[in-house]
């Protein structure tokens, strides 16, 4: 009986990819936008390519070390080694499926659905000095693509990362690895294309979202709430406390995240020009006025205002701006700032009541319900004389409601296909009591 449940769930991913990558045949790209190609070293643009490479530095800083610290600070003690091994895990697993085949599915012309093959393992991201040659992407052609290839993996990166904060304390370490590696291929990889290359199908319909409100932040709020779903609550939850490990360490990766982001929204101008330099303005406003709003929430419901509360604040804010960066004012920004702090507050108290899901660390109270926030505010706060086009609410609601929808069966379905290769998603209740650290990693954290 295993045998037969084990094939049909590989038979039903391997149905899955093959309607990413080849939907039906009206989806087709007919007249396919212009591909990746080599051009001359000295039709680059060196200002653009520096910034991109230190943006993607930044990115990366988000993940490793910020989201590990910013995670582990809010986990129990026996459990702080294994968050940071998660985060760690992944930041490794994703750089080698994106090298082997994310980037080729998610930023190569292909379907409507997903990319194509032209780019696996970094094929023809080629450097040719002798005849003074680089390759550059179709969406980037100013700078070299191994730097905007680099660029995207970090996003790759840390949207992987961000589901772990739904599911610490409780999931087996191997089951982790295995189901981020089908989810980054089979998710991400494709909600990527349809959002940001030109022949996807939201990007053909108008979908704006500048850095990844939905394509990161809405699609890992989505996972990890059907994570927290799938793998029921930590022993305990609700009837005692779980006393974080150190909000200084949270503080701490809170901060990184803040000055990580604006290589990540600024960095996704693609240029060191005007659009980059007023997309980390509002990105610093919209998280000042994150960490505001959430203050005020507490303060008006519990009496006071807390450090956590500001981290997460600050944290709401810039999720919210993110789709929002290239498109919107300063004084939009304020507002949108605002609205994700209350929001994201009411998300990761009421609304995580209302659904009785163990979302241990808030990644749907925050990260989904600031994307959709964000999304949905770009909409109505575009400016067309900033990015050049106008905002349709409608539009808008579309995207987010895609891309909730496939996040939230397609990680169902992977996560089931896992619990059947690996028996178990879950540890058992020794081991979860012991704590991951120990029972997983025989590992203890230091005095």
């Amino acid at each position: 009986m295993q045998t037969k449940r084990y094939k049909a769930g590989l038979m039903m991913v391997w149905a899955l990819g093959m309607l990413l990558a080849w939907g039906p045949a009206s989806a087709q790209v007919a007249s396919a936008p212009i591909r990746p190609t080599l051009v001359a070293q000295d039709t680059l643009h060196d200002a653009d390519t520096v910034w991109i490479l230190v943006s993607t530095a930044l990115v990366l800083l988000m993940t490793l070390p910020g989201i590990a610290l910013f995670y582990a600070g809010m986990v129990r003690r026996k459990n702080v080694l294994n968050t940071m091994a998660s985060v760690l895990g992944i930041t490794c697993l994703v750089s080698l499926l994106w090298f082997a085949v994310g980037y080729s599915w998610a930023f190569t012309p292909g379907s409507s659905w997903l990319g194509g093959n032209a780019r696996l393992w970094f094929t023809g991201l080629d450097y040719q000095i002798g005849r003074g040659q680089v390759a550059v992407s179709h969406m980037a052609p100013h700078i070299p693509e191994s730097v905007y290839a680099m660029f995207q993996l970090a996003f790759a990166i840390i949207t992987a990362a961000l589901v772990v904060g739904a599911l610490v304390e409780r999931m087996r370490f191997s089951a982790l690895l295995l189901f981020m590696s089908l989810w980054t291929l089979l998710v991400y990889a494709p909600v990527a294309h349809w959002v940001w290359e030109p022949g996807g199908w939201l990007a053909r319909m108008g979908a704006l979202d500048f850095a990844g409100g939905a394509v990161v932040h809405i699609n890992a709020g989505v996972a990890g709430l059907v994570c927290a779903w799938f793998l029921g609550p930590r022993k305990g939850y609700g009837r005692e406390a779980f006393e974080p490990y150190n909000l200084g360490l949270t503080m701490v990766g809170a901060s990184l995240l803040w000055v990580g982001w604006f290589g990540f929204n600024a960095g996704s101008a693609l240029s060191a020009g005007g659009r980059a330099g007023l997309a980390l303005a509002v990105t610093h406003i919209a998280a000042a006025a994150g960490a505001a709003a959430w203050m005020l929430a507490e303060a008006i419901v519990r009496g006071r205002g807390s450090l956590l509360g500001l981290c997460s604040g600050l944290v709401a804010g810039l999720v919210a701006i993110t789709p929002a960066a290239g498109f919107v004012t300063p004084a939009a920004a304020l507002l949108i700032g605002g609205v994700a702090g209350l929001a994201c507050y009411w998300g990761a108290t009421g609304l995580k009541r209302l659904l009785r899901t163990d979302d241990s660390l808030d990644v749907f109270g925050v990260h989904g319900i600031g994307g959709i926030v964000g999304a949905l505010l770009t909409g109505v706060l575009a400016d067309k004389s900033i990015g050049g086009v106008e905002g349709s609410l409608l539009t808008q609601m579309l995207s987010v409601l895609a891309v909730m929808a496939y996040s939230l069966v397609a990680t169902a379905l992977l996560l089931w296909l896992t619990q059947l290769v690996v028996v178990d998603l879950r540890v058992d209740v020794q081991d979860e009591l012991t704590g991951l650290d120990i029972s997983l990693h025989r590992e203890r954290l230091g005095n």
